[in-house]
């Protein structure tokens, strides 16, 4: 066996000019969106879908998406959340007309059945190649190399739509938007939403008011707290804004999917209504379809939404901007892409330590395992090692393997350790023949993760892991 490691040009704007620097850069418009996909579960509990589905704004987007769109491999949904900084009707009051860029793109991905949620940020300031899109008068954009929130400038949230489908090659299902004017409605319905700032703020620009640490902000205050630009909120980039969005959103999640909401009729109702009057959804999300999306999210908890922002890296041509880095942010659109449902148990013969004659596998509890991640995808060996944990493993290492790029997976088990590889066999989908490495330490089971990957039963794909990323239940005080 091969040692184990321990450690694991500039551009021309063409786009509309976005505003000054006074412009509201809202940070909670997807997350509003975002706690309607949430919420969702509780309209089967209390019947309240005919009565908000006349109040949602639906939109036909069908004519404006390309042809060739990424295919489908699974039963997943994934719904793009955007925040509109648009100042038409409604929004005038919020400023002059900037062009109605996109301000916030979200892509969630939610696994078949419902076992997980993870929502990916997609900077504005990101410098991409925007595809051909079809505006609604049927006149084309052509395609462009430009910043990312121009799409939406270009041809509105079809464009966004196809960018995304583009750069992750990952097909989306449906889009939520969202705009400022409701933004205040839709808080106070939802009894406020919990923040917590490094220091007391005293922004006479955005009317805020806040005391240091935790606390719980009303409408007003929210729109506040989304709008000011003073330090102490993060160093002005809009990286930065992404981390205190995703902070919101957590909030947003923890408090649409508790108990206390969840359990009051009129709470529900209130804020469903209150959302449906803000949010624009294409026409493809119908009664039926939100009806399944509820089904597909029964038993979602905020413990089971991940925020994370797509890996980016500096763009030589403007300091200001950036661009994705596509070494990687690929593992993750491919795990995306790839997250199957998983089989309960294979058929076909049972593993060797099921077979008559032999003893039992070992219980997890009772099982060490050391975990090396033997491929390129970064972050896979911690992110099965979380599982495993997850499972009741004993997780005594998490490590690297140089191996071939087409070794398969293996389970090595050391003196004495049958029963516990048994145990991680079993725990595998595909339950993985152990062999034995009589060099290995006594009592302990080692999985080499190879070309087939090691998928654990009753869980997605493994994501890689992502540096920055974000559970909606972390504490909103936790801003790392």
């Amino acid at each position: 066996m091969e040692r184990l490691a321990t450690s694991e040009r500039s551009v021309k704007r063409v786009a509309p000019a976005p505003g000054d620097d006074r412009r509201w850069r809202m940070l909670g418009w997807a997350s509003i969106a975002l706690s309607v996909v949430m919420v969702l579960t509780s309209l089967t509990a209390y019947g309240f879908y005919r009565s908000i589905n006349g109040k949602i704004d639906r939109d036909n987007v069908d004519d404006q998406l390309n042809a060739d769109r990424p295919e489908k491999l699974n039963n997943s949904l994934n719904i793009l959340l955007l925040g509109s900084d648009s100042r038409d009707g409604a929004n005038k009051q919020f400023g002059a007309d900037n062009g109605g860029g996109s301000d916030t793109t979200i892509l969630m991905h939610i696994s078949p059945g419902g076992d997980r949620a993870i929502g990916i940020s997609f900077p504005r300031d990101s410098m991409v190649q925007i595809p051909e899109c079809k505006k609604k008068d049927g006149t084309r954009v052509p395609a462009q190399f430009g910043q990312l929130n121009w799409a939406y400038s270009f041809a509105g949230p079809a464009c966004t739509w196809n960018l995304i489908e583009s750069i992750t090659d990952i097909r989306i299902d449906h889009y939520a938007e969202i705009d400022m004017s409701g933004f205040i409605e839709v808080v106070d319905a939802l009894g406020g939403v919990e923040i917590c700032v490094p220091k007391a703020i005293n922004d006479p620009k955005a009317d805020l008011v806040l005391r240091k640490g935790r606390q719980t902000v009303m409408g007003k205050q929210a729109v506040g707290y989304v709008r000011t630009r003073t330090g102490g909120l993060g160093d002005g980039s809009d990286l930065s804004r992404i981390k205190r969005q995703q902070a919101f959103m957590g909030s947003v999640v923890n408090k649409a999917t508790s108990g206390g909401l969840l359990k009051d009729p009129a709470k529900t109702y209130s804020f469903l209504q209150a959302v449906a009057g803000a949010v624009k959804v294409d026409d493809r999300l119908t009664l039926s379809g939100m009806q399944k999306l509820a089904s597909s999210l029964r038993g979602m908890s905020a413990g089971k939404v991940t925020f994370v922002t797509v890996p980016v890296m500096a763009y030589p041509a403007d300091k200001n901007r950036v661009q994705i880095n596509t070494a990687q942010a690929k593992p993750l659109f491919d795990a995306i892409r790839e997250d199957n449902e998983l089989p309960t148990e294979p058929a076909g013969p049972k593993p060797p330590a099921q077979q008559a004659g032999q003893q039992p596998p070992a219980k997890p509890s009772e099982t060490k395992v050391a975990v090396y991640n033997g491929t390129t995808i970064f972050g896979l060996g911690q992110r099965t090692a979380d599982g495993l944990t997850e499972k009741g493993f004993q997780v005594a290492k998490v490590g690297t393997r140089q191996q071939a790029a087409s070794a398969p997976t293996q389970i090595l088990y050391g003196p004495g350790a049958e029963r516990q590889a048994a145990a991680l066999s079993k725990a595998l989908v595909g339950d993985p023949a152990p062999k034995e490495f009589r060099s290995g330490r006594a009592g302990l089971v080692y999985l080499i993760i190879g070309k087939d990957g090691a998928r654990l039963k009753g869980t997605g794909t493994p994501l890689p892991k992502i540096a920055g990323e974000r559970r909606a239940d972390q504490d909103v005080c936790n801003q790392t």
